[in-house]
């Protein structure tokens, strides 16, 4: 799985969206656009329904709720996970990270433009605040495409 930085400053949700699509945050921003969905909008990185909408477009589905970070040994081979967790004006936020367990161990897809690099081990850090697990369609190809199918009448 290869990490996707955000272009925006609070595109983490697009940019983690894309990672998981095997898409470019250019093709992931263009899909959240046509679905009324923008980096500038907290309630990409304050709710869950605008991530979970996007992934929808590329067929990877989200667990129904999501559970509380309990140990990083506990978590499933892929998974969205919420770090930097706070409550600022009585809402939540946190930034959108990507979790897989690879071929190489375990790694964090951090989506943040300063970091050096975007596969991170550092995982006394990063103090998740929970997780939501996901299932990755099974593709021929490796992109995912958000733009629908030709009907055929």
């Amino acid at each position: 799985m290869k990490p996707v930085a955000q272009e925006e400053r609070t595109g983490c949700g697009i940019a983690a969206v894309a990672t998981l699509a095997g898409v470019t945050y250019q093709e992931a921003r263009r899909a959240a656009l046509r679905l009324g969905i923008s980096a500038s909008d907290p309630l990409l990185w304050s709710d869950q329904s605008h991530v979970r909408r996007l992934l929808a477009q590329y067929h990877i589905h989200l667990a129904k709720n999501e559970a509380p970070f309990r140990s990083w040994e506990a978590l499933p081979g892929v998974a969205l996970l919420a770090i930097k967790w706070h409550r600022a004006k009585g809402l939540a936020f946190w930034h959108w990270v990507v979790f897989h367990r690879g071929p190489d161990g375990p790694v964090v897809l951090d989506s943040n433009r300063s970091l050096r690099s975007h596969r991170r081990r550092d995982f006394g850090r990063l103090r998740p605040k929970w997780f939501i697990p996901l299932t990755l369609p099974r593709l021929s190809n490796s992109r995912r495409s958000a733009e629908p199918n030709p009907r055929r009448e």
